[in-house]
């Protein structure tokens, strides 16, 4: 059942596409079960839906729409509406430009990406924070975070750039076993073809050079060739457009990237990394 938190907090789409899910089943005369046979998921999950326990995933929803949307394409559209909804707020803002971006660069100083993490990574991650999340939330996070990574196989297609810092991947999230898929499941995205990884190791600053000192960022360029930056800390999160600031950020990250390890060398640390996580 439904806690009461999660129907005052659900979004408006997940709260349209519940009724409107139940009422379409009921017209049918289908029970729970029966929707649920037909469109592959559980009876607990069509519940959870109508309920809005758990709000409807991208999968759900593009059944839905092939068996109660009758060609309207009400819950195709509502797809984008309730993914937003999923995300933190600091994120809402942020999420539809990172979906629709050209180029998309990030540095990141303490986990993983999320466009880059398992779900197992993740959801260790998102579920052993502060303060703590009900389990449901997390099941949302995680889900929300790994409709995202479709943005990998999106036409037409982005240029995705990453660098991490070295201790990101010798930070055990979840266990030694996640962590080892975790490291595997980077070394498997660095070899598509819009992708690139790499390290700025931990080394960097011996010679009295480092370019990352000020914390992650992530630099984007929209469909319309606009340049944008977006900074996230302590839960918040911002969207800075001012030309010249996001210059600023773009010439620090170039710096950044001319410090790290390349592509080949990378795929080599990540490779031993994972060796010792066996």
């Amino acid at each position: 059942m439904a806690r009461a938190e999660n129907k005052v907090t659900a979004g408006p789409t997940a709260q349209m596409v519940a009724n409107l899910a139940r009422k379409l089943r009921v017209r049918k005369g289908w029970t729970q079960e029966q929707l649920g046979s037909e469109i592959g998921f559980s009876a607990a999950a069509v519940s959870a839906m109508e309920t809005l326990a758990q709000p409807a995933s991208d999968e759900m929803l593009v059944q839905l729409e092939r068996v109660l949307g009758d060609g309207m394409g009400i819950f195709e559209d509502a797809r984008a509406s309730v993914r937003l909804e999923k995300y933190p707020e600091q994120f809402k803002d942020f999420a539809p430009v990172e979906q629709q971006s050209l180029v998309i660069q990030m540095y990141e100083i303490l986990v993983v990406n999320g466009l880059f993490q398992t779900e197992d990574y993740a959801r260790a991650l998102i579920g052993g924070g502060f303060p703590p999340l009900p389990e449901q939330r997390v099941e949302e996070l995680v889900q929300a975070r790994m409709e995202r990574q479709a943005l990998f196989d999106r036409q037409p297609v982005a240029s995705i750039e990453l660098i991490l810092e070295e201790a990101v991947l010798r930070r055990v999230i979840g266990s030694r076993e996640i962590m080892r898929e975790q490291l595997q499941h980077l070394l498997a995205c660095s070899r598509r073809r819009n992708v690139t990884l790499d390290v700025l190791p931990l080394a960097c600053g011996v010679n009295g050079e480092y370019a990352g000192d000020r914390g992650g960022m992530t630099l984007v360029e929209t469909p319309e060739h606009d340049h944008l930056a977006f900074l996230e800390v302590q839960g918040e999160g911002l969207l800075i457009s001012d030309p010249a600031k996001v210059s600023a950020y773009a010439r620090r990250y170039a710096k950044i990237r001319a410090q790290a390890l390349g592509p080949r060398e990378t795929m080599g640390l990540i490779e031993e990394l994972a060796g010792e996580q066996r």
